[in-house]
């Protein structure tokens, strides 16, 4: 008898990573090995559709429900005592004690959601499917996300002010001097790179490595938005200086979202007809970010405008200023990329049940 070694680290991603269980399937010569992994990937697929159906159909949780939340308040009350009162030029002591609470931060996440997929009821055959979608329904947001954008031109119907205003909501940047064209260029904007950031990247991260990963990832997304950039924030006792204290956790969200940024400008193509890549090349290294130039410059290819900010980036100039039909065609586009991926779960689900099928119909 052949004894089959395997390592602690085998044993680990097929615990909680589909991609594993995926390889598990492809590899296994009997049947008996094939059928966990692969009902594990129906699963998986399963819990795809019921998050965004949840989505759909609810928004968000409730905040005492929503996990993302405890993160922020953790990040929070951690930043305070990690970012300083006043500006230090290379201050490696607290670039090093952040990136440690950070990396502590996400093993913790990571644990609690390994415990919780792993502890999860095997039977019935649905069950698993449906509890691993609600737990990561509130890792993902497209409802809130399409209903602020759609907000903000309902509230440019109105007035200027009332469109500023409603786009503060949304963005950190000053509102109070912008015009319609620019609050409609910020409104999309923000469309685009969290359409990568709040739905691809975590469908992404979940099927790399389950629950485990997408909460790492909206750990890390959530720590970037409140360690991450740089400067001052807060007022009286709560101010405190960004610099090097967020170092750590803006590069471990540029390396997170590489992949799904570049996935995200794709999906904008494909649904769209197509683009031009020189081009999105050209504007997505115009930008600050390593990422977020490549959906925000698709989506400003596929409208034809142009999207802006003053001083930092332009991405294609050529384009015209967005008006209000760009932007319920850029909530439109990004409504046809979410509905991709349920269609893409239900494919992949019957094909799913169609290898299962011919493996069983060999025994």
């Amino acid at each position: 008898m052949n004894m089959v070694t395997i390592s602690w680290w085998d044993l680990l991603a097929w615990s909680f990573s589909p991609l594993a269980w995926l390889w598990q399937a492809a590899t296994a010569t009997e049947v008996e090995s094939f059928l966990p992994p692969a009902h594990n990937l129906c699963n998986v697929l399963m819990a795809v559709l019921v998050a965004l159906l949840l989505d759909r159909l609810w928004g968000e949780p409730p905040m005492w429900l929503h996990p993302v939340v405890y993160m922020g308040k953790l990040l929070g009350g951690l930043g305070r005592l990690l970012a300083p009162r006043a500006q230090i030029a290379r201050d490696y002591k607290r670039f090093m004690l952040a990136a440690i609470v950070w990396c502590a931060l996400a093993a913790m996440v990571f644990a609690i959601y390994w415990t919780l997929q792993f502890l999860l009821p095997y039977q019935p055959w649905w069950l698993p499917g449906i509890l691993v979608g609600v737990l990561l329904k509130p890792l993902l947001s497209w409802r809130m996300l399409k209903d602020e954008v759609l907000a903000v031109e309902s509230a440019l119907q109105q007035s200027l002010p009332a469109g500023r205003e409603r786009l503060s909501w949304l963005v950190s940047r000053d509102t109070t001097q912008l015009d319609a064209a620019t609050v409609r260029e910020s409104a999309i904007e923000t469309l685009a790179e969290n359409l990568s950031d709040s739905v691809i990247a975590p469908l992404f991260w979940f099927i790399v490595a389950g629950l485990p990963g997408a909460a790492v990832y909206r750990l890390a997304n959530t720590a970037d938005a409140m360690w991450g950039y740089p400067g001052w924030r807060g007022q009286g006792d709560q101010r405190r200086h960004w610099q090097w204290a967020g170092k750590w956790a803006a590069r471990a969200d540029d390396v997170l979202n590489w992949i799904p940024a570049r996935i995200t400008a794709a999906w904008l193509a494909l649904v769209a007809g197509g683009l031009g890549w020189q081009a999105l090349r050209c504007d997505a290294r115009v930008t600050p970010s390593p990422n977020g130039g490549w959906p925000m410059g698709a989506m400003a290819q596929v409208l034809g405008v142009q999207l802006s900010k003053p001083g930092v980036y332009r991405l294609n100039p050529q384009g015209h200023a967005p008006r209000s039909e760009d932007l319920l065609r850029s909530v439109s586009l990004a409504s046809k990329v979410v509905v991709a991926q349920v269609l893409l779960a239900l494919i992949a689900m019957v094909l799913m049940a169609l290898w299962m099928w011919k493996r069983l119909a060999h025994v």
